[in-house]
């Protein structure tokens, strides 16, 4: 069990969960709680009904992910029985333990190694310690769950108008989870309290077992070694500042790498058959109120009033502006496909509580860009799409995989409407050939989407890429065709984004590479150091040369430096390569080569060196030896 100089009430709550954790038994329960218990116990046995009542008890079978097929009864059987674990899937889907399962299915099991038993051990943990906090504090639990950095609880140890608020806004419950359990608190070992803010908010972890817990504590020590915001000051990338809160000021470092990625997908841009647009960055409530943002949205939008009371909100998105670009004039079949891209900055009003260096900003901008099309030609263009992350996410070296989101509940739209496209994003990620899983009723409420999922260099996921479709924008601005027949039609929109936020994206290029850029993204590509002799002189033309090729390149001609110092330093600031020139290599034209890594690649002529780096340059290589 690990304290890490908490304060003494939140010692005692610790020592109550691993009384409850490694000896599990039933507490005697308030009256408070035993009515929420029986209505636990009605909806547990409703379901269970239910289950039973469609239960055959026929056998079935049951395919494992190591290729094995386990004999089973449908309605009887659990993944309990099949293997002790921490929670499953089965066909794709979330699936509890102890849940029997009802017909042929593939079974997978989940343990603490991935994000889904790590999810189930927090949330059952958060359910421990709200337990433990109302039983033995008399504490009002509020809120409690789960994320991806650990288990919390909300809680109130009096009354006060924060717990009206949140009865309010969420209502009065019997705390349902999101997501599965374990099947008894016996399977959590340890635990860590992460964070006490006044009691008013608990963060923790929780183990299976201290092998885990040790795991855990490798990946955080690694993560806070990666974080961009500490590599962001190390390499003068970028700053924050109050006078702008939530926005960032990128330095010449960080322009470069900024201005390098919207470069990339430009030039993919044109591969692609994408035009660019410049649209404004200012609009009236009249063009947010037809969008449907207004109502829905305008809470976070910063906004602005000038003369004769008229209101304008900075943009948080590029959609409604593309859509009234569409209907200036008639547009025929023949336009269609129309490729729209965006550029613009986009201005969100995030609670200053969320913001959290390059990941959460107010100001940011997006590889926007939006698609028209005929119904016809939907399934190309989705095709087409998925094949431009595919190409982006490969330069990177980011390993990824799609989810189908569906209908969700609310929705706008027809059924028919939506099976429709629900059918022709399958076919397309049938089409495209890579690993996706469908993620059921998690679509937006204007259309069915595709996102991707990307997994970094310690396993991390990130969603950065997405695809939706959209039924409403081009039926809010009542957007037409001429088609073949010479009738109208209406055009089906695609909104699309591969880097997503260009500033998130440099935090989780930053933290996947560590701060060691590959040489077509670096800021700090080349540092020359010239020693003895007339070799400044060279050096400075080395550098001139490099320059005028279009590398980051610096010099290093401080004289009180030993050779070893220099090089160490750059490598300390990550420089892909280190060029030594003295007398020998000015004499015969050449740089004595060294990589980041301290491989000495020995002496070269310049032009040959100038023309392998470029080459790795624009292919856009992640290889350090040439």
């Amino acid at each position: 069990m690990i304290y890490n100089c908490i304060a003494p009430p939140v010692l005692h709550i610790i020592s109550i969960l691993t009384f409850i954790c490694i000896f599990p038994v039933r507490l005697q329960v308030c009256p408070s709680l035993s009515e929420r218990l029986q209505v636990f116990e009605s909806l547990k046995e409703k379901r269970g009904t239910r289950s039973r009542a469609g239960a055959t008890e026929t056998p079935l079978r049951i395919r494992l992910s190591d290729g094995r097929t386990v004999k089973g009864t449908a309605g009887v059987t659990t993944p309990l029985f099949v293997a002790q674990t921490l929670v499953s899937t089965v066909n794709g889907e979330l699936w509890e333990l102890g849940r029997p399962l009802e017909a042929d299915c593939e079974l997978q099991l989940l343990g603490f190694d991935t994000a889904e038993g790590r999810q189930a051990a927090w949330r059952t943990g958060a359910c421990v310690l709200g337990g433990v906090l109302e039983k033995v504090f008399g504490a009002e639990v509020c809120r409690e769950g789960a994320s991806e950095f650990g288990l919390y609880v909300d809680h109130l140890l009096d009354n006060s108008k924060l717990r009206l608020q949140l009865v309010e806004e969420c209502g009065d419950s019997i705390a349902v989870c999101n997501g599965p359990l374990l099947p008894h608190t016996g399977l959590l070992k340890v635990f860590k309290m992460l964070q006490s803010s006044g009691l008013v908010r608990l963060l923790g972890v929780a183990f299976p077992g201290e092998k885990d817990k040790q795991e855990w504590e490798r990946e955080q020590e690694e993560a806070r070694r990666r974080d961009h915001r500490r590599i962001g000051t190390d390499q003068e990338l970028f700053f924050f500042n109050d006078v702008s809160p939530g926005s960032c000021f990128f330095l010449p470092k960080g322009a470069h790498i900024y201005n390098t990625l919207t470069d990339f997908i430009k030039s993919e841009y044109r591969r692609r058959g994408f035009t660019e647009v410049v649209t404004p960055t200012l609009y009236s409530t009249a063009l947010w109120e037809r969008s449907g943002h207004w109502e829905h949205y305008s809470e976070n939008m910063f906004t602005v009033t000038s003369e004769g009371s008229q209101t304008y909100a900075l943009k948080p998105m590029n959609c409604p502006a593309h859509c009234l670009m569409f209907e200036q004039r008639v547009r025929s079949w023949r336009e269609l496909p129309l490729r729209w891209a965006d550029f613009g900055a986009l201005h969100r009003n995030e609670l200053s509580g969320a913001l959290g260096g390059l990941t959460r900003v107010r100001r940011f901008c997006q590889d926007d860009a939006h698609i028209f099309c005929t119904p016809e030609q939907l399934e190309e263009e989705i095709v087409a799409c998925l094949d431009f992350v595919r190409r982006v996410y490969q330069v990177f070296g980011f390993s990824f995989h799609c989810l189908l989101s569906t209908r969700p509940t609310p929705c706008l739209g027809e059924p028919e409407q939506w099976d429709n496209a629900e059918q022709q994003l399958e076919r397309s990620l049938q089409q495209f050939g890579e690993r996706w899983e469908l993620n059921p009723g998690d679509g937006a409420f204007y259309g069915p989407k595709i996102d991707i999922l990307i997994k970094d260099a310690i396993g991390r996921q990130h969603q950065c890429a997405t695809i939706q479709l959209d039924f409403q924008l081009p039926i809010r601005f009542d957007l037409q065709y001429v088609g073949r027949d010479g009738q109208l039609h209406r055009p089906v929109m695609i909104h699309r984004a591969v880097l997503g936020s260009l500033e998130r994206m440099i935090a989780i290029l930053a933290e996947n590479f560590g701060g060691k850029w590959p040489l077509w993204l670096s800021p700090m590509q080349v540092m020359v150091i010239p020693v003895g002799g007339n070799s400044e002189s060279y050096g400075k033309q080395v550098v001139q040369q490099f320059h005028e090729a279009g590398f980051m390149v610096d010099l290093n001609d401080d004289q009180g430096a030993t050779l070893n110092k220099k090089i160490r330093s750059a490598q300390l600031a990550q420089y892909n390569y280190i060029f030594v020139v003295g007398d020998k290599e000015s004499e015969s034209g050449t740089v004595n080569v060294r990589s980041r890594g301290g491989k000495q690649l020995g002496r070269r002529p310049t032009e040959e060196v100038l023309t392998s780096l470029t080459q790795l340059r624009d292919t856009r290589s992640n290889q350090d030896e040439f």
